[in-house]
């Protein structure tokens, strides 16, 4: 298995063959690759990404069937299910990053601002669990943020939930902690633009 850094590279990398549209030619699905992985995997990264339909992380990273095992969720939260599976990437395939990947004007992190500043009875409880999970990555930038400055206050709470999450599985984790210790396992942050394409490493790098 490559070290957390050169995984690093791989994903800086092909996220700029993303964005510049110079992807990798070989088709990701193709029969003799299917062939390959049918008996094992060896995933060089984990991300723990949102779910929104506009951040493909095969995609948006550039890379193919076996190369990145992902995990999804709105507002990419950290719940003992969560923690669990980087746990089992780490365990079974010896995995040595993991990337907490969150976007631009986030609709899970948007939903929290607004139920902060106007709350409502009419959500649905396993939404408002979402919304119980950011919070507290959010709630103190409303207190300092400019209220006429929208914009800048989901901006800054997107990163404050993508280093939360990041936070929570450095220490949350019996198993993990332990390897972040002693460097054997990386936990950044990133933020991908809807705008551009690009994903800005911004927290926790070595």
């Amino acid at each position: 298995m490559i070290s957390a850094t050169e995984a690093l590279e791989h994903l800086r990398e092909g996220n700029r063959r993303f964005v510049s549209d110079g992807r990798r030619r070989e088709v990701v699905t193709n029969q003799v690759r299917r062939g390959e992985l049918a008996t094992g995997q060896e995933p060089f990264a984990i991300i723990l990404g949102c779910s929104d339909s506009r951040v493909p992380v095969e995609i948006v990273f550039d890379q193919g069937l076996g190369d990145l095992f992902v995990v999804r969720v709105a507002g990419n939260i950290v719940t003992p299910s969560q923690i669990g599976s980087v746990e089992f990437a780490t365990m079974l395939f010896g995995t040595r990053l993991v990337v907490v990947l969150g976007h631009s004007r986030c609709g899970a992190v948007m939903a929290t601002l607004d139920a902060l500043q106007q709350p409502v009875d009419s959500r649905s409880p396993n939404v408002d669990s979402i919304v119980e999970h950011i919070r507290p990555s959010v709630e103190p930038l409303l207190a300092a943020a400019p209220r006429h400055d929208a914009n800048a206050l989901v901006q800054r709470a997107v990163r404050a939930n993508i280093s939360a999450s990041a936070n929570h599985l450095r220490h949350e984790s019996e198993f993990l902690e332990p390897m972040i210790e002693r460097d054997d396992l990386l936990v950044v942050g990133a933020e991908y633009s809807l705008d551009t394409g690009l994903v800005d490493f911004f927290d926790g790098l070595p």
